[in-house]
């Protein structure tokens, strides 16, 4: 009895067992269920809902677009010699961001490539400029050996890579560095610029940028369009096939109106001294000469600058990063009285026939101060012509009194002075054309009569660029009419061949009198004659010149005390400057130069022009000898 009723009971917990079984089973296989339902769900969401996005982020991971870069265009001067092109050559780069020790990278691949203390310094200071992300240049232009010798080690340099570069190249170095500038690696600011101009796209994979000359004002036509290429990458990221390109269209060609073997002349005429010298085609207003001399190498730039030549060029008196031509500013001296001559003509404050007795000085009304003549003991009897010949001071100190500084300021910025010419170079500066309203603004004080007096011989608060000089010559080479200078002549289009001439453009035109210019024209052609200030200028020339002499002061000398040019230091001697246009008659070239501390623009100023106008006009280079200068020539202007 008590066995069966041990055996039932062990029957009924058996059967609870069960029970209990099946229903944990129930609910697991529900879970089991329940949780394939939501992978299964979730795997036709992700397969078929989201079909296309994840074949496209597939798509993405396995290709690539690969920016192609185009070729700069190139900068070819009048006659299609190159002034800025490209080569193709291997570069060694580091991607600092996936490099653990830049220095012990640098210094492993020193082991087996070449790496100058130079090179060194380029890096560091494009890493300080550039972003961690970027890959920098430690060594440019490798040779094939070079190259073979980095591909073996490879493998010990993650984040080290041989790159094929196009490089840009000046060829003539100095020659042309401030007239075609240089390129330089995109700077954080370059690139917040490209952004706001919505060009960012067009630079993808682009390293540099131009950074001033034409290379800066023509960025838009040189730079070209950035192609694509969709390449297939492996699961390393390796390239393995390209699918499709969309090739780069180069940029477009420049062709310069300046001659290069007339520049090289110029540069070579200025031998040892500082300057600038400006030719320009009066009728067109094309530059045929743009020279700021001494120049710098622009190659230097390209891939930045190292610290020793910086500190080289930034810190030399000779200044050679600046551009004398478009942002020196300096007295434009007497190449003002022409100018002055034809606005006492124009607006009726003297006839041709006006004479003065010059003493060597002139004197306010009520004042005891002496305004000197250049030549002591004055020139006696001068009229509106021979002032011009013999460049008389005291003849404008009283002309530019009796017209005033109102008058004085706006006829002559008719010919462009005390405003930018608008020529086709970024940077230029406005010079000074003073005026009441000017120096009230300036210096918070009233104009005074005295004032007037010196701005009438172009010293004073008086400044003038070079190229403003030149472009004020040949529009009164030009009767009048200023032309806007420009560099370059056509642009031809890489992608179609065709050539695109740039036209003339006028800026202002000032309606003068046909003989009041001929009066004028006229002096000037005898300052260039036995007598006058630059006769050595036109000593045995086969065509007319009309000219007109300048000396700058820069510094002060006191009343009562004498300039000696021996007795003052190099660099506080005078500047000399020199006006021309040629042939006289008919007018094909107009220029101005300025020779810093040259002393008198007959001697010094006036050579270098008679050169370049030879060459220019009749293709004639100049005597090994220097001509005698004139016995009859004065010894100032």
């Amino acid at each position: 009895m008590l066995f069966g009723m041990k055996s039932g009971t062990e029957l009924r917990n058996n059967q609870q067992e069960l029970h209990r079984f099946r229903i944990r089973l129930a609910l697991a296989a529900g879970f089991v269920l329940f949780a394939f339902t939501i992978l299964a769900t979730r795997l036709f969401y992700l397969q078929v809902m989201q079909h296309e996005h994840y074949h496209t982020l597939a798509e993405n991971n396995r290709i690539s677009i690969v920016p192609v870069v185009p070729n700069r265009g190139l900068i070819l001067d009048r006659n299609g010699v190159a002034l800025a092109h490209n080569y193709s050559a291997y570069t060694l780069e580091i991607t600092p961001s996936k490099v653990d020790n830049l220095e012990e990278t640098i210094n492993e691949l020193a082991n087996i490539i070449e790496i100058t203390p130079r090179d060194r310094r380029r890096f560091k200071k494009m890493l300080e400029e550039s972003k961690n992300f970027e890959t920098l240049p430690i060594r440019s232009r490798l040779t094939e050996v070079e190259v073979a010798k980095f591909a073996v080690n490879r493998y010990r340099f993650p984040g080290v890579e041989i790159k094929a570069r196009l490089f840009r190249h000046y060829p003539h170095m100095e020659l042309f560095s401030h007239v075609v500038g240089h390129i330089g690696r995109i700077s954080e600011r370059d690139m917040l610029k490209l952004e706001e101009d919505e060009l960012l796209a067009n630079y993808r994979g682009t390293d540099h940028i131009g950074k001033q000359g034409l290379e800066q004002s023509y960025e838009m036509q040189l730079h070209g369009t950035t192609g694509f290429e969709q390449v297939e990458t492996d699961a390393g990221g390796r390239a393995v096939r390209t699918l499709s390109r969309t090739p780069p269209i180069s940029g477009n060609t420049l062709y310069l109106s300046i001659d290069s073997k007339l520049q090289a002349l110029a540069v070579k005429a200025f031998g040892k001294y500082r300057g600038s010298l400006v030719a320009i085609e009066p009728k067109s207003g094309e530059v045929l000469a743009f020279v700021s001399q001494p120049g710098f190498d622009p190659n230097l730039f390209v891939d930045g600058i190292d610290t020793a030549n910086w500190e080289a060029y930034s810190h030399s008196p000779d200044k050679p990063l600046n551009n004398r031509a478009l942002r020196g500013q300096y007295p434009p001296g007497s190449t003002f009285k022409p100018f002055m001559a034809l606005a006492a003509l124009e607006l009726n404050k003297r006839s041709p026939s006006y004479t003065i007795s010059d003493p060597g000085y002139f004197m306010l009304p009520g004042s005891s101060h002496h305004y000197r003549d250049w030549k002591a003991g004055g020139h006696g009897s001068v009229d509106l012509h021979k002032s011009i010949v013999i460049s008389c001071d005291t003849y404008y100190y009283g002309l530019a009194v009796d017209m005033g500084i109102d008058n004085i300021t706006s006829f002559m910025s008719h010919f462009g002075f005390g405003r930018k010419t608008g020529i086709d170079i970024e940077g230029e500066q406005t010079g000074v054309l003073p005026s009441q309203a000017w120096k009230m603004k300036r210096f918070k004080q009233k104009w005074y009569t005295g004032d007037t007096v010196s701005v009438g011989i172009g010293q004073g608060y008086n400044l003038a660029t070079p190229l403003q000089l030149a472009v004020a010559t040949a529009a009164l080479a030009n009767n009048g009419q200023l032309m806007r200078p420009r560099m370059v002549r056509s642009i031809q289009d890489s992608k179609t061949g065709q050539i695109r001439i740039l036209a003339p453009e006028e800026t202002d035109s000032l309606p003068l009198k046909p003989e009041n210019l001929e009066r004028v024209k006229a002096a000037m052609v005898d300052v260039t004659r036995p007598g006058g200030t630059a006769s050595r200028a036109s000593a045995g020339a086969e065509y007319l010149i009309a000219g007109k002499t300048g000396t700058a002061q820069v510094v002060a000398i006191k009343q009562g005390q004498k300039y000696v040019e021996s007795q003052v230091a190099e660099r506080h001697r005078d500047h000399a400057l020199f006006i021309a246009f040629a042939p006289a008659d008919n007018p094909k070239i107009a220029l101005a130069i300025l020779v810093e501390n040259g002393g008198h623009g007959g001697s010094i100023a006036a050579p270098i022009a008679r050169t370049v106008m030879d060459y220019y006009l009749l293709g004639k280079l100049p005597k090994e000898t220097a001509p005698v200068e004139s016995p009859e020539e004065p010894e100032h202007d």
